[in-house]
């Protein structure tokens, strides 16, 4: 697999301090994302972000299931940041990982992960806020949610309690896939399909880039992280490259074919053969030929009537 990335992180227009924090390591052919969006008093928030994005790669295991592993690493993230501000503060957690022809997504509270193939873009991601719930309740749409005053109210957080949930998911993977982590900065004012568009269509540097860009075109209220992977070859082969040509089957015997005859010439002795009988049926002709023949009257011939039909 041959995946390149980028991130861009921005403060946005009217917070000072910038809470978020992201992270990326590969692990052999394998690349893990991570993006958290801290959350508490003066500094706490920073604090919390930059703690849980080191503790959920330092805890990252390898070897072990990459669901299990990522479950893991949040366990240990929350730990710690628990530890530390003993539910003074916390962070959103996201993490994404690629991995052979999959990919395995956590997380907690409200940053998300999309994946764009083909220009379509899905969310992997389930927010954990109000509003969340109330779009799924059917209480509010997607749209009111964005402009709704209690958007930023999470109800999952790393750090904020002992024992955390997290949510895994697992996609397969295609060439030519893209992977977005953002914070609600950037997907909060940007709709899906700018992000599909600019994502799915730009190299990541450029991409990630223009997406923090677009959030503080539209307002910048937030802080701003945008990390995204573009998956240019996956177990050899490229993005856009025709499905390997499986071997032609041979053409089916039709039963036209079987049934026709094979096409011989005649031997000499076929055609002596020909030739005697030939000279045999013409001196037979010639001896009836010769014969006299009876002559005598002709009987007329008999008119039948039949049913008359009707000139055209």
């Amino acid at each position: 697999m041959r995946v390149r990335y980028s991130a861009r992180t921005h403060p946005g227009k009217r917070r000072e301090v910038n809470q978020d924090a992201y992270g990326v390591k590969q692990f052999g052919e394998a690349v893990l994302l991570v993006v958290c969006d801290g959350m508490g008093g003066h500094a706490a928030g920073e604090v919390a972000s930059a703690l849980a994005v080191e503790a959920i790669i330092d805890a990252f295991d390898p070897a072990a299931p990459p669901a299990e592993a990522l479950h893991a690493a949040f366990v240990s993230a929350n730990a710690r940041v628990y530890a530390e501000g003993h539910g003074t503060m916390g962070t959103t957690g996201v993490a994404a990982l690629l991995v052979a022809d999959q990919l395995f997504v956590a997380n907690v509270g409200d940053s998300r992960a999309y994946l764009v193939r083909q220009e379509q873009i899905t969310q992997i991601s389930r927010d954990h806020s109000f509003v969340s719930d109330q779009i799924a309740a059917g209480l509010i749409t997607p749209e009111e949610a964005r402009s709704s005053l209690i958007r930023n109210i999470i109800t999952r957080a790393l750090g904020h309690t002992a024992g955390v949930e997290v949510d895994v998911f697992v996609e397969p993977l295609q060439a030519g896939d893209t992977v977005v982590l953002s914070t609600d900065g950037m997907h909060g004012l940007v709709s899906d399909e700018e992000i599909a568009a600019i994502a799915g269509l730009q190299p990541p540097d450029q991409a990630a880039q223009e997406l923090v860009d677009r959030a503080n075109e539209l307002g910048g209220i937030d802080n701003i992280t945008v990390v995204i992977a573009q998956i240019d070859e996956l177990d050899g082969r490229a993005a856009g490259a025709a499905p390997r040509a499986e071997p032609a089957a041979p053409p089916a015997e039709t039963p036209a074919a079987r049934a026709a005859p094979l096409e011989r010439p005649l031997s000499r002795l076929g055609l002596a053969l020909a030739a005697l009988t030939l000279l045999v049926i013409l001196g037979v002709g010639g001896a009836l030929w010769a014969l006299p023949v009876e002559t005598g009257a002709v009987p007329a011939p008999t008119a039948t009537s039949s049913p008359s039909t009707p000139t055209p």
